[in-house]
């Protein structure tokens, strides 16, 4: 048995679902709202003087914290089942499901929700290892519980669930940055859907 290790956005899909489901699962003057308070912030990021990671964050904190956690996983689910199958590559779903055949242990690794990827990956049968959103006494916090699950983040999880040199192979598909500390754990490496080496 080897293990595939999946990025989600971009890799498994044709771009970004986290910004998206932002949209769907925010009502209007929340989002005007939120984004006035974040026009720091985005300015920065445009500017190249905020992270990625760092913007994800303060997105998660303006759309969720003091919602309900049902409600919100109500969502994730909806956007799951709406929204996900329709902004999948067909040649990945081939490359899970070939991997699959194999006998491999697949799993999805991801700086997305929870709320929506964990009935995804359940539905397709492969493992998952992503952001979590926090939740106390039912309601959101507007924090990750734990890190953001992207750069070495993502090696970090992997090795912490799975013992990579148990695998034979490892293999890793990514594309972005990102996904560069994931790519380097694995023997065979796919950026952007072109094998890499070195």
């Amino acid at each position: 048995m080897n293990l595939a290790l999946f990025d989600f956005d971009g890799t498994i899909t044709f771009g970004d679902t986290f910004t998206p489901f932002i949209h769907f699962a925010v009502d209007r003057r929340r989002r005007v709202t939120g984004t006035l308070a974040l026009s720091p912030m985005i300015l920065g990021y445009k500017l190249g003087l905020v992270k990625v990671p760092r913007m994800r964050s303060g997105m998660v904190k303006a759309a969720f914290r003091g919602k309900r956690e049902e409600d919100v996983r109500a969502l994730g689910l909806r956007y799951s089942r709406q929204v996900i199958s329709g902004v999948v590559r067909p040649h990945a779903l081939e490359r899970i499901e070939w991997h699959k055949a194999q006998g491999d242990a697949v799993v999805v690794v991801s700086a997305s929700l929870d709320v929506y990827l964990s009935d995804w990956c359940q539905k397709l049968g492969v493992g998952l290892i992503c952001s979590q959103l926090e939740a106390t006494a039912g309601v959101m916090t507007g924090r990750y519980l734990g890190a953001d699950c992207a750069g070495e983040e993502k090696a970090k999880r992997v090795r912490e669930a799975y013992d990579i040199r148990a695998y034979p192979i490892v293999y890793a598909y990514g594309d972005t940055d990102e996904d560069r500390a994931l790519l380097h754990l694995a023997h065979k490496r796919y950026f952007r859907w072109q094998e890499v080496t070195g």
